[in-house]
């Protein structure tokens, strides 16, 4: 039936669900070409492939529901009469998209940490160029009703990531997904600033409300799925798209969500690939931000407050430290101790003399004449008839 490896990933991602271990596994041992044909019953399988796809599940801990390739071929036979591959490629090339597979140039290598969940292959709608590797991309996710800090960090976050040249990677979702793509194609720097992996078929845009924001995301960045043009986003295929934006990034940043969140599963996504896992603190009184806080609470995550903390987990060998935060500078910085007590001791108005400074500072004669010197050198005190008082630069 199919004698090209793409034109069997594309027929396969129709047959097989996402993350179907028996498929996955299929695949991994026979081939996409044979796996296909052994799928849909024009290939005989020996017990010998039977044993080495079972020993790949066990090897994989995905050998839970395997109750062998005949149960397996029966739950797939309904949909082979469904598979059109070639029907499914001239769709994305007429909306000027096109099918990636694993053996492609431009299949981003990070996937390959997802193990026997790597996907079959990425359909993907955008202009053709190479995605970026884990270190440059970042991951924001969050909820769909979020509130207006959250929308306002969300947008801070992205420009500011933007702007240092990582591409910015969500779910083209409402609420923080939206404002993390509009963000990023606001900021970008690169020639990918988002990336949005989508649940159902790149051929329709959901939800339609974002549909300007997401036709914008494909003209500058990436659409990708892993399931063909038609496919419908059901609430299993949320949940599974989100370990690929896990697995695209080396970071994944939680700024909202609520206790029982999508966005939880991408970050639980992220810790079980070794990734750094960010998340955004918000007020005690908000459900939004209840999940940020048990990610923090439970050690999954980081406490993240701007760009320059995310793009240092993205790069912890130090190439993107965070820039040194200073408050306003005081005119009492860097004093010693003994300068500082001096220095709380002499009066704002009148003056006084060094031996009622003394008592007064707890100090000895000495320290407080050579105290006065420094001060003075500061600008800090001011001497008077033989006197000292605070000068107008201490406050």
């Amino acid at each position: 039936m199919m004698t090209n490896e793409m034109t069997a990933r594309a027929a396969l991602s129709r047959l097989f669900e996402p993350q179907d271990a028996a498929g996955l596994a299929l695949v991994h041992v026979a081939g996409a070409e044979d796996a296909l044909r052994i799928a849909t019953g024009e290939l005989a399988a020996g017990p010998e492939l039977e044993q080495e796809m079972s020993r790949v599940l066990e090897d994989n801990s995905s050998g839970g529901g395997w109750s062998g390739l005949a149960a397996a071929r029966k739950r797939w036979a309904p949909r082979v009469p469904d598979l059109a591959p070639a029907r499914d490629l001239a769709t994305m090339q007429r909306l000027g998209g096109r099918l990636i597979i694993p053996s492609d140039g431009l299949w981003p290598r990070q996937l390959a940490d997802l193990g026997l969940q790597e996907p079959i292959c990425l359909w993907w709608r955008g202009v053709e160029q190479p995605l970026p590797p884990a270190a440059k991309a970042i991951a924001l996710v969050g909820s769909r009703d979020s509130t207006a800090y959250g929308s306002a960090v969300t947008g801070d976050l992205a420009y500011s990531l933007a702007q240092r040249g990582f591409t910015i990677i969500s779910g083209g979702a409402y609420g923080i997904d939206a404002h993390a793509h509009r963000a990023a194609l606001a900021g970008g720097a690169g020639n990918m600033p988002t990336i949005a992996v989508m649940a159902g078929g790149v051929d329709r845009f959901y939800p339609s409300g974002n549909e300007e924001l997401l036709r914008a995301v494909a003209n500058q960045g990436a659409v990708l799925a892993e399931v063909p043009p038609g496919s419908a986003p059901t609430r299993y295929r949320f949940l599974q798209r989100n370990r690929l934006i896990a697995a695209l990034a080396s970071v994944t940043v939680v700024v909202e969500a609520r206790w029982r969140s999508g966005a939880l599963n991408t970050a639980h996504h992220a810790e079980t690939l070794g990734r750094a896992v960010g998340a955004v603190p918000g007020s005690v009184h908000s459900a939004n931000s209840a999940g940020c806080h048990r990610l923090l609470r439970e050690g999954g995550a980081v406490c993240v407050t701007d760009a320059g903390e995310i793009a240092e987990l993205a790069a912890p060998s130090g190439e993107s430290l965070p820039e040194t935060k200073t408050g306003r500078v005081e005119v009492q910085d860097g004093l010693t101790l003994e300068d500082l007590i001096l220095l709380d001791a002499l009066p704002l108005r009148t003056t006084s003399s060094v031996e009622k400074l003394t008592a007064v500072a707890g100090l000895s004669v000495d320290s407080v004449r050579a105290g006065l010197g420094r001060l003075g050198l500061l600008g800090l005190a001011e001497s008077h008839r033989g006197g000292w008082k605070r000068s107008g630069k201490a406050g």
